[in-house]
């Protein structure tokens, strides 16, 4: 019986590839929709200001590309005005940035200064990285969280993570 059974769904699978293959080989080439949507239709034969309607109704803001740049210049320069009251605060005023430092293991140096530089602690974290190496204290990084203040110099930031 088992010779008999495994012929039988053998002969089957052959059967069903010859079908699929003559409809795929011979079939229609290209799919056809039984009916055309109303909105596809629709959508073809929108002009610009029909389209900008559509969008403003449902919520959407629609600009030029000119009217885009000027906003792009506008909020550019809102930038730059901020950017100069914050370093005009900071001489005038005496800001202080403060950041906890976390350092874990594999972190190296310039890792150290590149985090330091983002929280405006110092200003050049290259130079932070150089100065750990000239004092040949970059194989000596702790792990730990660090309190770090601006107004610390150079000595006390690299006193208080390397050890």
């Amino acid at each position: 019986m088992i010779p008999n059974s495994l012929r039988s769904f053998a002969l089957g699978l052959l059967l069903a590839a010859t079908v699929i293959g003559g409809f795929y080989f011979f079939g229609p080439t290209e799919a056809e929709s039984t009916e055309k949507s109303s909105k596809t239709v629709k959508a073809e034969k929108l002009t610009e200001d029909e389209m900008i309607k559509q969008l403003t109704t449902k919520g959407f803001v629609v600009h030029t590309e000119d009217e885009w740049n000027k906003q792009v210049a506008a909020v550019n320069e809102t930038k730059e005005d901020k950017n100069e009251e914050k370093t005009e605060k900071k001489d005038d005023d005496g800001v202080v940035y403060r950041t906890i430092l976390n350092v874990s293991m594999g972190m190296t140096s310039i890792d150290i200064g590149n985090a330091l530089e983002e929280a405006k602690i110092i200003d050049d974290g290259m130079k932070f990285y150089k100065e750990v190496e000239n004092r040949g204290l970059e194989n000596e990084l702790r792990p730990g969280t660090f309190q770090i203040e601006s107004g610390m110099s150079m000595d006390e930031i690299i006193s208080i993570i390397f050890k």
